[in-house]
Parts: C-alpha cells; structure tokens; sequence
C-alpha cells in the first residue's frame, strides 16, 4: 500500500509539474518581425501628425500654446502605450536614429521605419487638410511651422530645436533602452516631456522636434519657410541625447567609456 501511494504521488506530482508548465513562446515570424513594425510606425506616426495638425489648425485663440500643447502630448502618450510592443513607438526619426546608435534596434529596420515615419507624416497632415476648413487650413499653412520669419531670431530657434529635442530623446532612451532606468511610465513620461517642451518653447520655434510633423504638413500645404531648421535641430539634439547615453548615462551595457 505504501509503495502504491508512493507511486499515485509521483504520478500526480507529475501531472501538476506538466500543467503548469508554459507553452513554448513562438518566434516572431517574418512578418511580426520585419512588416508588422513598419505597419505600426506608420500608422503611430499618421495619427500622432493628424490630430497635431487638427489641434494647430482649429487652434482657438483663447486657448494659446495651451492646446496644441496638451493634444501632442497626450496623443503621443497614448500611441506610444499602444505601439509600444509592435515597433517600439518611435513615430520620430531623431528617436530611429539615437534608439538605433544605442542598440536598440538593428541596422536593417532603420531606413524603413524612417522611411514610414515620413510617409505617416504626409497621410496625416492630408487627413488634417481633409477634416478642417479651407479658410483655417490656409491661414494655418496646414500647421506647417510658420511661425519664422526672415526678422526672426533663427540662431534661437535653432538651438531651441536642438535642446528640446535632445531632452525628450533622452527620456525615451533612458525611460525605455537603458536598462538601468527603464520604466512602464515611459508613455506618460514622454508625453509629459512633449507638453512641457510645447509650452516652453512654442513661441521661439514652434516646437517641431520631429522632422515628420514638419515634412508632412510642408508638403502637403506647400509652405517651406525656414523648413530645413526642423530636420538640423531635431537630428542634431537627436544624436547629442545619444552621445549623453552612449558615454555617460547609460549601464555598462550601453556605455561605451568609464565601465
């Protein structure tokens, strides 16, 4: 009898050992791995410039910086926590580039996901053109950056590109590659980074820090009035947050000194 009890045991240990063993996870094929985060970095990226746009262009006096500000933030949020697993939730090209340089991502995906952040830039700026009024859209240059003028302080504006965009990027560095300091509250972190930047900085150069917010309503309302400080500010505060992790904020498996 005891040999028998002995047995049923073993029997049943042995049975609950294999129910609770997990499935075995199923490798990404090839197209969760190659297509899907381009998909996800396009649509990310469509809708993040469409309801910018929306924002600036039905933008309501009263309201200022107050509202462009809340609904880029808020809509970037909101996108980042939902994209976040199937491409990362870059939706910016200074973001591709820094993420990429600090081992985030592969070689390969970099110029597709560039190529798809600046395609949802021009469907969403048309999908803007669409939904608002011809008189708003004319008199918002479709929410293209207009707010430089040849009287402007461009060597400000420039710089002002540069440093909003080299903080933001190092929240999402920090907040979601380096593994020392990576959060769950990266969605509400950057976000929060956007509407602090919009509020800021909205009134010295309009506080573009994605060149494909400005790429797509540049072209779709033809306006390119000083458009290059959007591409060289962004870019460069981009790859300056990338240095700052690279050489000295990030874990000994991203820095590349002093380990």
């Amino acid at each position: 009898m005891a040999d028998e009890k002995m047995e049923m045991g073993e029997v049943g240990a042995s049975l609950m050992s294999s129910e609770s063993k997990p499935p075995p996870v199923r490798p990404p094929n090839t197209f969760e791995r190659l297509f899907q985060p381009c998909l996800g970095e396009l649509v990310g990226t469509t809708f993040f410039v469409f309801i910018g746009c929306v924002s600036v262009i039905e933008n309501v006096e009263s309201t200022g910086r107050l509202q462009p500000a809340l609904v880029h933030g808020l809509a970037v949020a909101v996108m980042v926590a939902c994209m976040a697993e199937i491409s990362g939730a870059h939706f910016n090209p200074p973001f591709t580039l820094a993420i990429y340089l600090c081992g985030g991502m592969e070689l390969n995906m970099v110029a597709p996901y560039l190529a798809s952040q600046l395609v949802g830039g021009v469907l969403g700026a048309a999908m803007a053109k669409a939904m608002t009024s011809r008189e708003n859209f004319a008199k918002a240059h479709g929410a293209a950056f207009a707010l430089l003028q040849p009287d402007s302080e461009i060597g400000g504006a420039v710089f002002g590109e540069v440093a909003m965009t080299c903080l933001v990027t190092m929240v999402v560095l920090l907040g979601a590659v380096n593994a020392k300091t990576r959060s769950p509250m990266v969605p509400f972190m950057v976000g929060c980074t956007v509407i602090i930047n919009i509020l800021a900085g909205g009134d010295v150069s309009g506080t573009c820090l994605n060149p494909a917010r400005a790429f797509g309503p540049a072209i779709v309302s033809n306006y390119w009035g000083y458009h290059w400080v959007y591409w060289v500010g962004p870019i460069t505060g981009g790859l300056i947050a990338a240095a700052l992790v690279r050489l000295l904020l990030g874990d000994r498996k991203i820095r590349l000194i002093l380990k």
